[in-house]
């Protein structure tokens, strides 16, 4: 049987696009699968495609010269990364690899930058995207400045329930993260999540089940980052 052919549809930069434009978009663009940990782009390599993420999950890690792996993002289904040396002829400002098998399209950097002038549409989703980016990384910067460590792995706790299915009062975060994914999301190491956990578990906050990370009391979770933040 013949695969249906791969669709740009659910990219969240084209929501809104007509089919004839959208259909032409696709025929620009190359596809590709990635397997779960191969590197789909290199932190400061001199490429400049665009990718967006049709089927899969992938994750944005910088590593340091002693090799240790700083991830701060989740790429899911809709996504788009690599547009920044497309805009300003840069190098790769991080590395992104598959966290599952993906399914990417790409658009080469001079493709991107016309579709940017011919579609208005676009052109604005880019820049809320974009405002969005500096939405979330001031608050980041603000955290890493001004909380400890117990505060900065609940407020990254509560992030994650803020995208969750919610099951009554409960949020359920799935597949639950690992301490070290955490750990690495909030710069510090997998020993504080592991106690911090620990510690929001026996007052009745998070429970942990099989690959599910339940958020008991979202609510209570929100007041604790309030009285650390001021927020």
């Amino acid at each position: 049987m013949r695969e249906p052919r791969p669709s740009l549809a659910g990219i969240r930069l084209f929501a809104g696009l007509p089919r004839e434009p959208l259909a032409r978009i696709e025929t620009q663009c190359a596809w590709r699968r990635y397997d779960p940990e191969a590197s789909i782009i290199a932190y400061q390599d001199a490429s400049d495609d665009v990718f967006f993420i049709v089927e899969g999950e992938a994750h944005v890690t910088i590593y340091s010269l002693a090799g240790k792996a700083v991830s701060f993002l989740e790429l899911g289904p809709g996504a788009m990364f690599g547009e920044y040396p497309a805009i300003d002829g840069g190098s790769r400002s991080a590395s992104v690899e598959a966290k599952t098998s993906c399914l990417v399209a790409s658009m080469s950097a001079s493709e991107f930058r016309t579709l940017l002038l011919s579609e208005p549409t676009v052109a604005d989703a880019l820049i809320r995207q974009l405002v969005a980016t500096i939405r979330r990384l001031t608050t980041r910067v603000y955290e890493f400045s001004t909380l400890a460590v117990n505060n900065r792995i609940q407020a990254e706790l509560l992030r994650l329930a803020n995208l969750a299915p919610r099951d009554g009062d409960g949020a359920h975060i799935v597949p639950a993260p690992t301490h070290q994914e955490i750990a690495s999301h909030i710069s510090t190491h997998r020993e504080a999540v592991t106690r911090e956990l620990t510690r929001l578990s026996k007052i009745g906050i998070v429970e942990r089940h099989a690959n599910t990370l339940l958020i008991r009391d979202p609510d209570r979770l929100a007041l604790l980052v309030h009285e650390a933040t001021g927020e």
